[in-house]
């Protein structure tokens, strides 16, 4: 990770890529959610957790309404997941033409949205998170030259009115933090929110059934330190 010349340390070409801010591809930036203490706490209480069945943190945890660690998810984590938004973009736009409404929820940091927006310039994305959240998405949009075409949807995405009907509905990374039956809700919801044949795409950690493969969604800690 680090090169040595005479008594001065430096980056070697790797870590320069990607740990160096001032590189494009650099990943630096998602250590300030991966390092939250709202996300690292609740391992050194691993055995309450299990116990307890419930999180260590306050409340709801990390789920609960406007939490402002997902303002930090937002700022942090668009370098992690840059690379997943270009093939979701081409995947959902498969087969669709012409005027499209989509619906991301929970966006973030926007970035999957956006980039359905770069692809298809007809489409129209509409962002539901917090409100803090929705800043962050919108300047990304702006900044990506679709901000014309993004709108946003304050509140829950358990209460909210989705509006609609939809031809695409963005599901990222969401799913995960809720149990099965909150997740069932939320897909009715999807579902009441789409148009006849549109479109449901979910990203997602999805173990195999084995539970122990592939590792890094079979090591994701489901729910440990979200509820």
């Amino acid at each position: 990770m680090l090169e040595k010349d005479g008594g001065v340390y430096r980056h070697s070409a790797m870590s320069s890529l990607f740990l160096d801010p001032r590189s494009p591809a650099s990943l630096a930036a998602i250590l300030g959610f991966l390092g939250n203490p709202m996300v690292t706490s609740p391992f050194d209480h691993l055995a309450d957790i299990v116990r307890t069945g419930r999180t260590s943190l306050p409340g709801q945890g990390t789920v609960e309404p406007e939490n402002p660690v997902w303002v930090e998810f937002a700022h942090s984590m668009a370098p992690m997941m840059a690379p997943m938004a270009g093939p979701l973009g081409k995947i959902v736009l498969e087969g669709t033409s012409g005027d499209l409404l989509v619906l991301d929820i929970a966006a973030g940091h926007g970035l999957f949205g956006i980039e359905v927006a770069k692809q298809a310039p007809r489409a129209r994305i509409v962002a539901q998170d917090w409100p803090e959240v929705l800043k962050v998405a919108k300047g990304n949009a702006q900044k990506a030259g679709v901000g014309d075409r993004y709108e946003t949807l304050p509140g829950s995405a358990f209460e909210v009115n989705y509006g609609g009907p939809y031809d695409i509905v963005l599901l990222t990374n969401f799913p995960h933090h809720f149990d099965f039956a909150t997740c069932v809700g939320l897909l009715r919801r999807v579902r009441a929110a789409l148009k006849p044949g549109g479109k449901a795409a979910a990203l997602e950690f999805v173990p195999n059934e084995d539970r122990v493969s592939p590792p890094m969604a079979a090591a994701r800690p489901r729910a440990v330190s979200e509820r």
